[in-house]
């Protein structure tokens, strides 16, 4: 088990949840993508380590973008497969869809359509000329929220709505900025013109228009992806956006289509440690239990409340501080209240 898992069994004391398990995960080789989004364990012990070699192995056998040992992100320039942890988080849960399919799934094998996926995007389409009814997994009723698209039409105001699921909201960020405006600059109304005009079924021509994204139905846990890694042009690479965006412990969320405020609480947060993309570590904070624990690969530590604001980022451009927070899990009060 080691040190770690002593240290923290005796910072927790008599305060050890029962039936609790924290252990922290073997490094393979710039695996911390993996580790710091899978911190779930089984084990009979209350801490220690566990080596998911098999499992590393798996992922990298069914994905290539996580093979190799750099942590390299996708361009269309430069086509570098990255492992990313946001991208692992995708490729998980839709894995998971799949098997869960598949186990539930009757009939002969011959007879069963392809599993479909579910990233973002519009619901699923017609299968065989009749609508697909989707098999509503325990990831979709955790994840899986939903989002409409509204455009108008400025020259006769007729709303098309589409409605789009998704597991993810990937934010834009700006400089010493916060996840409320930035979820408000994810619903803010932009208007398409020139190149961009909508094509307007009831005028039946493209006309000027204006859209907005607004969520439809909120997921019971909310997963927020901050675009950290943007590529720049006349760099001709990515380049790791270190801005200071605050995330608050409880969260409102007002650009819903529901009458009332969605409230969310934090309960974990996947850091990024470094100045680039390509080269950097993963860390996870995670709440258990009204106790906040630093999850470091193979090293688990309990932390104070107060920690998780050092992973905001930083306000000027070149700080020595490198941890910021790319990946936030809010769990909403409601279904929390109704469990």
């Amino acid at each position: 088990m080691g040190a770690t898992g002593s240290k923290l069994e005796k910072a927790l004391g008599d305060q050890f949840p029962e039936g609790e398990r924290y252990f922290g995960l073997e490094n393979f080789g710039n695996t911390c993508y993996c580790n710091s989004v899978l911190q779930i364990s089984t084990q009979k012990k209350k801490t220690g380590v566990i080596a998911p070699k098999r499992f590393v192995q798996r992922v990298k056998k069914e994905n290539e973008l996580f093979r190799g040992y750099m942590h390299q992100r996708y361009s269309h320039h430069h086509p570098n497969f990255a492992k990313d942890a946001h991208e692992f988080l995708n490729f998980l849960l839709n894995e998971l869809v799949d098997i869960l399919e598949k186990e539930t799934a009757k009939g002969p094998a011959e007879n069963l359509s392809p599993p479909e996926k579910i990233t973002n995007g519009p619901h699923a389409g017609l299968v065989n000329g009749a609508k697909k009814e989707p098999l509503v997994t325990w990831v979709h009723k955790n994840f899986q929220g939903i989002l409409t698209n509204e455009t108008r039409c400025l020259r006769c105001e007729t709303v098309t709505a589409r409605d789009e699921t998704f597991l993810d909201l990937s934010l834009d960020i700006e400089q010493n900025s916060s996840i409320t405006s930035c979820l408000k600059n994810f619903s803010s109304t932009e208007t398409l013109n020139a190149e961009d005009k909508f094509f307007c079924d009831k005028c039946c021509s493209l006309q000027e228009a204006q859209k907005r994204m607004k969520i439809k139905k909120p997921p019971h846990i909310l997963v927020i992806h901050l675009k950290r890694f943007k590529y720049m042009e006349q760099l001709g690479r990515y380049k790791k956006l270190s801005y200071r965006v605050v995330f608050p412990l409880e969260l409102k969320l007002t650009n819903t289509m529901e009458d009332a405020d969605c409230e969310y609480s934090l309960f974990a947060v996947v850091v990024h440690v470094g100045s680039g993309p390509n080269h950097g570590h993963y860390v996870s904070l995670v709440k258990s239990h009204n106790h906040w624990l630093f999850f470091d690969d193979e090293n688990v530590e309990m932390i104070d409340e107060s920690a998780v604001q050092t992973s905001f980022g930083s306000a000027q451009e070149y700080a020595s501080n490198t941890d910021h927070g790319y990946i936030l899990f809010y769990e909403s009060l409601a279904a929390n209240n109704a469990s």
